[in-house]
C-alpha cells in the first residue's frame, strides 16, 4: 500500500458541483484532490442539460416550421436526426471525452485522480492503491443515477436510460417511456417530433405530478398534439423483450409494445460503496442530508444532486458556493431553498419557483391564487400558434408576498426569473402590482395574474 498523502481537501465526484467546489478551492491555494471514475463534468454536459437541450432546440425548430402554414406561408418538414447526433457528439461532449475538463481543473492547481473513491475513516479516502488524508475535510458530490424499478422481466433487457437516448445515432420507430416526469416528457416530445411513435406510462393520475395541475393539463394537451399517447394512473406489471420488441403489461390488463423502452422513473444518490458507514452515516440513505452550510457531518460537506435538494445544475453550483465559502471561512449567506427554480423544457416550457398551491395549503399558509392565460394576453395573441401557457402566482395573504409561481409557455423558464426574484426577496405584492411590465411581452402576464389575487 502506498504511503498516505496529506492534502487539504478531497472532493469525491467531479460533476458540476464537485468540479466547481474543487476548482475554486484549488484556486484559493488549498491542496485539492478531485476524484472521478467517469467523466469530469458529470451528467449535465454529457448526458443531461446540454445535450438534451440541443435535442429540445432541434425538436422545437421542427414544431415551429410546422406552424408556418396560416402564419407566414407554407412549409414542408423532413426530420433528420443525424445533425442532432453530430452536434451532441462534436459540440457538446467531444465524443464523451473529458480531457478539456480535466485540464481545466489541473490548470487551477488541483490534483486529478481517476477511479472510485471510498471513505475509510474521518478525512481519509482510498482510490485504488492510493490513500489521502484531508486536513480540512471531504466534499461528496457523487451525483445520482437512474432508478431502475424492480419490474418482473425488466432486468437483463436492453432498456434505455437518459444516457442511451442522448448517445443514440439513430432513432427507433416506436418508444415506450416509463415515467411522466420532466426527463421522460422532455425526451418523449423530442422523439415524437422526429417521427417516433411514443407511449408514456405514468403511475400517478397526471403527468408532471409534482407541479401545478394546470402545468399537467398544458403539457398533456401539447403532447397529444405531437401524437404522444400518455397513459396515466397505470403501472408496469411485467416486461418482456423478444425479437427486438418490448412488451409491457400494464396494471389494468392491457399490453403496449415498442422497439425501445426508456426508464425515466426517478433518480437516487450514488452512495453505494462510498464507505459512509466508516464515519457514522447511513450508506443505505436515498440522499445525504445536510445543514444550511452543506455539512453532512463533521468535516464532510455534500453538494449537488446527492443532497436531494433538486437535481439541477443550478442547485449544484449554488450548494458548491456555500460549501466553498464555509471551508474557506468566508461566511456569507447559508442555504435558503424558499425560491428553488425549476424548468421542464417541454413545449410549452414550464418554469416554476417556490411552493405549488397544494404545498402552500398543506403548510397552513393563507393562500391566495392569481392566474392569467397567455393566449388571452397581448403577446400571446400576437404570437399565435404555439402560444399555449399561463402565469400562476401563489401568495401568502397574511404576509402579502409571493411564495410560489409558475410560468408556462414560450420562454417559460426565462419568464420565471422575475418571479424567482419576487419569491426570494419577499417583494410586497403591492410593489409588484405597481411595477411597470413592458408591453407587449410574455412576462407582462405576471401583472395580469397579480391583479387576480
Amino acid at each position: 500500500m502506498a504511503e498516505e498523502q496529506q492534502v487539504d481537501v478531497v472532493v469525491i465526484g467531479l460533476g458540476v458541483g464537485g468540479e466547481e467546489a474543487a476548482g475554486r478551492l484549488a484556486e484559493a491555494g488549498l491542496s485539492v484532490v478531485g476524484v472521478e471514475h467517469t467523466l469530469v463534468g458529470g451528467e449535465c454536459p454529457y448526458w443531461g442539460c446540454i445535450p438534451t437541450k440541443m435535442m429540445t432546440r432541434a425538436g422545437n425548430a421542427l414544431a415551429e416550421a410546422r406552424r408556418i402554414p396560416g402564419l407566414a406561408g407554407s412549409s414542408q418538414v423532413r426530420p433528420d436526426w443525424a445533425p442532432v447526433a453530430r452536434r451532441i457528439r462534436e459540440e457538446a461532449t467531444d465524443t464523451w471525452d473529458d480531457k478539456v475538463a480535466v485540464d481545466r481543473f489541473v490548470g487551477k492547481g488541483g490534483q486529478f485522480v481517476r477511479g472510485r473513491a471510498s471513505i475509510v475513516g474521518p478525512g481519509r479516502v482510498r482510490v485504488g492503491e492510493q490513500e489521502f488524508r484531508a486536513r480540512r475535510g471531504l466534499v461528496v458530490a457523487t451525483g445520482t443515477a437512474a432508478v431502475i424499478p424492480p419490474i418482473p422481466g425488466l432486468a437483463g433487457t436492453p432498456y434505455w436510460t437518459n444516457r442511451r437516448v442522448v448517445e443514440a445515432e439513430t432513432l427507433p420507430a416506436t418508444l415506450l417511456v416509463l415515467g411522466g416526469g420532466a426527463i421522460g416528457l422532455e425526451l418523449s416530445q423530442v422523439m415524437a417530433r422526429f417521427g417516433v411513435d411514443v407511449t408514456v406510462i405514468e403511475g400517478s393520475d397526471r403527468l408532471l405530478a409534482m407541479e401545478e395541475p394546470e402545468s399537467s393539463e398544458a403539457v398533456s394537451a401539447a403532447l397529444a398534439k405531437d401524437g404522444i399517447q400518455a397513459l396515466t394512473g397505470v403501472r408496469a406489471e411485467h416486461v418482456e423483450h423478444s425479437e427486438g420488441l418490448f412488451a409491457v403489461t400494464l396494471s389494468e390488463g392491457s399490453t403496449v409494445t415498442g422497439e425501445r423502452l426508456l426508464i425515466a422513473t426517478g433518480r437516487a444518490a450514488r452512495l453505494d460503496g462510498l464507505g459512509l458507514d466508516t464515519i457514522g452515516l447511513d450508506p443505505g440513505a436515498r440522499f445525504l442530508a445536510t445543514d444550511e452550510w452543506m455539512r453532512a457531518s463533521d468535516q464532510l460537506w455534500a453538494v449537488g444532486d446527492v443532497t436531494g435538494n433538486g437535481a439541477f445544475t443550478h442547485m449544484a453550483m449554488y450548494e458548491a458556493d456555500i460549501a466553498v465559502r464555509d471551508i474557506l471561512g468566508q461566511g456569507g449567506p447559508p442555504a435558503d431553498y424558499r425560491a428553488r427554480p425549476r424548468v421542464t423544457f417541454t413545449d410549452p416550457e414550464i418554469g416554476a419557483v417556490g411552493l405549488t398551491e397544494k404545498q402552500a395549503r398543506d403548510a397552513g399558509i393563507d393562500v391566495r391564487v392569481g392566474y392569467s392565460s397567455l393566449p388571452s394576453s397581448s403577446r400571446g395573441f400576437i404570437h399565435g400558434p404555439g402560444n399555449e401557457g399561463f402565469i400562476k402566482v401563489i401568495a401568502d395573504g397574511d404576509r402579502g408576498v409571493l411564495v410560489g409561481a409558475t410560468s408556462a409557455g414560450p420562454s417559460g423558464g426565462e419568464v420565471v426569473g422575475a418571479l424567482s426574484v419576487a419569491v426570494k426577496a419577499a417583494v410586497p405584492i403591492d410593489t409588484l402590482r405597481a411595477t411597470i411590465w413592458a408591453y407587449p411581452t410574455f412576462h407582462r402576464a405576471i401583472g395580469d395574474a397579480l391583479r387576480e389575487l
